[in-house]
């Protein structure tokens, strides 16, 4: 065949340390049909202040991989929410070959066609809380990369209709596909007239949606004769691939005929009621399409030289356990983005038979609905059984019914088909299964009552059995619960939510209390990180007492707005929000920035300034940038003192060791917790020490009010540099600047 190949690429997006499924890239692709590998080349580099981050650890990077909808991870291996299924993907490690850069290859040889989805994340870390643009971060990029090769004009075989072929001796194998309408129970591909050098050495493998693997279903046609292979409740509206392989040493040319027999299980009777006209029967239909669009009642290809017509596989009678029921559809409301449910004409209160099963199709869009969480929920009517033992038994299965012949099977899966199993009776009458990032298309969920007896199920006699049943899409499971947020993300163009979860919860729903904290130490740290604001009440008073009014509003709004702040910042149930939480962080934010500012401008003892700043209110620079700009208007003052008095200002030796440099320690400690000690787990009490610490600081830093009316006695005599030294009382103790008592100066030598 003709090979044709095609290159998909992804913008490189920074990895985080994995937390939840919030803290994740996912990248979506979407691979064609009739692909017959596609190799995914993932990239991954790190960077650190813009170049190459050749110093940086080396951290493994997980990729998950999984057709159809994004993958659900467990990488904490976490406890899953009570009745959750959990879809599986696959998985890998990339390590690093080279220090800043190293690649990965995946191959899917045959992928299934339609959406993929890829998810990377770097392991979790400690939960370190570092200051915006403190030291250039670790940076780890990641770009996947998909090549793509997909085979072009494969032949189509039409259902009923037989062909002949031949594979050439430089040929290996021959494939073709055949398109598998809805209520179709049964999929019978032959191969006839066989004729080779040793027999028919013919493999015939046949697998659905994509060419067929070596695991595929398959037959030895040298060891069967005729050479037939069925495949009971095949997947509806989808392509079915055949594929014939020569055995290995087989010389010569072999030729043959294949034909494939589609099993149409309607029934008229069935699918239209005696209450309803033939024309509003809407979900039996008369006749299925084919690949060059035929119908039933269409007329046949012509027939070629190479082609014989063979009696169709629907017109036989059908055995009980081939025929299947009417699909009840539902109707779709959509009240916002995953909030959607799905209602039940003539329901919620569904009947279900004891002689046939009760069956309902919900269409989930693609790409649109993959991203939330599928709910479906059970109720049985008690009342309803007539005091029978009765079990009503569901089986959600994706693309296809399970409508077994059998009533006394229980089971929702077969050789080539998964489901999900529900049961409801008279003593468990709830029942719930929810399934998170489902797989978009067609969920069939058949519903059929059986009679437990000594002998086990069978089935019940004259007892119709009464359900209500609830199916909708939500975003997150039970909204996350009281312990989590459901957030809404965006990758490009495609939608999803997931969990993240606080105060210690953890799991896929916030469900997970195995590290949670307890109400007692939630209650705990809110109380130390507001109560340790009260520790601004002593800066408050010397500077009302020193006549500081200004730097005792600041902090007073300070203390006020960082209380009420961390009140509303608690991870758990002990919150207690006064208004918008945006308006407190900023106002916390632009309290703690101004108590730097009038503090160490108080201390310079200049004359009232215009002081303004506007910046990041997360970054480094929010603080450090006016705190140093603050500080050189200080050191300026300090200097020019210094020099004009001809001695160090402050002068005395007691202001140094007993006020400033007690506070300027106890401020760089503050600091130094703040921006290296603290993380997500110690974040309550080291960040209600820095409250402590950076008040306690400005006690000491703020200088006592200044006494321009005191009168000054004689000063004992001073040490200088050999030059005159003009000493003034106020001045020694830094109280009050010296052009306010100028006069009172007494200068020796």
């Amino acid at each position: 065949g003709l090979f044709v190949t095609d290159y998909f690429t992804r913008t490189p997006r920074k990895l985080s340390p994995f937390r939840s499924f919030a803290s994740i890239e996912l990248f979506h692709f979407h691979i064609p049909e009739d692909t017959v590998i596609a190799v995914w080349n993932l990239i991954t580099f790190k960077e650190q202040g813009g170049t190459f981050g050749d110093q940086c650890p080396d951290r493994s990077i997980t990729v998950y991989f999984r057709s159809g909808a994004p993958s659900v991870i467990n990488p904490l291996h976490t406890h899953f929410p009570r009745d959750t299924a959990v879809p599986g993907s696959f998985a890998l490690t990339l390590t690093w070959t080279l220090p800043n850069r190293t690649t990965g290859v995946f191959n899917v040889t045959s992928p299934l066609p339609g959406d993929w989805f890829l998810a990377a994340h770097l392991p979790k870390d400690e939960g370190k809380i570092s200051v915006k643009g403190l030291y250039e971060e670790c940076q780890y990029l990641f770009q996947p990369q998909l090549i793509v090769q997909r085979l072009v004009n494969i032949a189509v075989l039409y259902p009923g209709y037989a062909s002949e072929q031949s594979m050439a001796p430089h040929n290996r194998s021959c494939l073709y596909k055949v398109f598998v309408p809805s209520y179709t129970s049964r999929v019978l591909v032959e191969v006839l007239r066989c004729r080779g050098a040793e027999g028919c050495p013919l493999w015939l493998r046949v697998r659905a949606k994509a060419p067929p693997l070596h695991n595929s279903t398959a037959l030895d046609c040298r060891e069967h004769a005729p050479c037939r292979l069925a495949l009971e409740l095949p997947f509806w509206q989808h392509w079915y691939y055949v594929l014939l392989e020569k055995h290995p040493g087989v010389p010569g040319t072999i030729s043959f005929q294949v034909t494939v027999q589609l099993t149409d299980c309607s029934r008229p009777s069935l699918a239209r009621p005696p209450f309803l006209p033939p024309s509003a029967s809407m979900n039996m239909p008369h006749s299925f399409g084919s690949a060059g669009g035929l119908a039933l009642g269409d007329s046949p290809p012509p027939a070629g030289a190479n082609s014989t017509r063979q009696p169709s596989g629907t017109a036989a009678a059908l055995p009980a356990g081939e025929r299947c029921w009417p699909v009840r559809p539902t109707l779709r409301n959509e009240l916002d983005t995953f909030s959607v449910h799905f209602y039940i004409f003539f329901g919620p209160n569904v009947s279900v038979p004891p002689d046939r099963p009760a069956v309902f199709v919900i269409n989930l869009l693609p790409v649109l609905d993959s991203g939330g969480v599928l709910n479906l929920e059970l109720r049985l009517n008690v009342s309803s059984l007539c005091g029978e033992n009765v079990t009503v038994f569901g089986c959600l299965n994706h693309e296809v019914p399970l409508t077994s012949g059998d009533n006394a099977s229980v089971t929702c899966t077969t050789e080539s088909l998964a489901g999900f199993l529900l049961s409801v009776n008279a003593s468990a009458s709830l029942s719930r299964l929810r399934i998170p990032y489902p797989q978009t298309g067609s969920w069939y969920l058949s519903l059929r009552s059986l009679c437990a007896t000594e002998h086990g199920f069978e089935p019940c006699a004259n007892v119709t059995a009464e359900v209500y049943l609830r199916a909708y899409l939500s975003p997150c499971v039970d909204d996350c619960g009281i312990y989590g947020q459901c957030k809404l993300l965006r990758t490009n163009n495609y939608l999803y939510a997931a969990c993240e979860c606080k105060a210690g919860w953890n799991g896929w729903g916030c469900t997970d209390n195995a590290e949670a904290f307890s109400y007692g130490f939630q209650l705990l740290s809110t109380l130390l990180l507001c109560l340790s604001n009260v520790m601004f009440v002593p800066p408050v008073a010397i500077a009302v007492r020193s006549h500081y009014l200004l730097e005792a509003a600041v902090y007073i709004f300070t203390m006020f707005f960082s209380t009420f702040y961390h009140a509303c910042d608690q991870p758990g149930i002990v919150v207690f929000c006064i208004m918008e939480y945006d308006v407190l962080q900023f106002c916390d934010f632009l309290g703690s920035l101004m108590s730097v500012w009038v503090t160490v401008i108080a201390m310079a003892r200049l004359q009232p300034v215009v002081k303004q700043a506007s910046m990041d209110r997360h970054g480094l620079w929010n603080l450090l940038g006016p705190s140093l700009f603050a500080l050189g208007i200080m050191a300026i003052a300090w200097t020019a003192r210094t020099i004009r008095r001809r001695h160090c200002y402050p002068p005395t030796w007691k202001r140094w060791a007993f006020y400033l440099c007690p506070g300027a320690l106890i401020a760089a400690a503050a600091v130094l917790l703040y921006a290296f000690v603290e993380t997500e787990e110690n974040y309550f009490y080291i960040h209600s020490i820095w409250h402590l610490l950076i008040a306690g600081s400005v006690g000491f830093l703020l200088p006592p009010r200044a006494k321009a009316g005191a009168r000054l006695g004689p000063l004992p005599r001073r040490k200088g540099c050999g030059y005159q030294l003009c000493v003034n009382e106020q001045e020694e103790l830094g109280l009050v600047d010296p052009a306010v008592a100028s006069i009172n100066s007494i200068c020796t030598s």
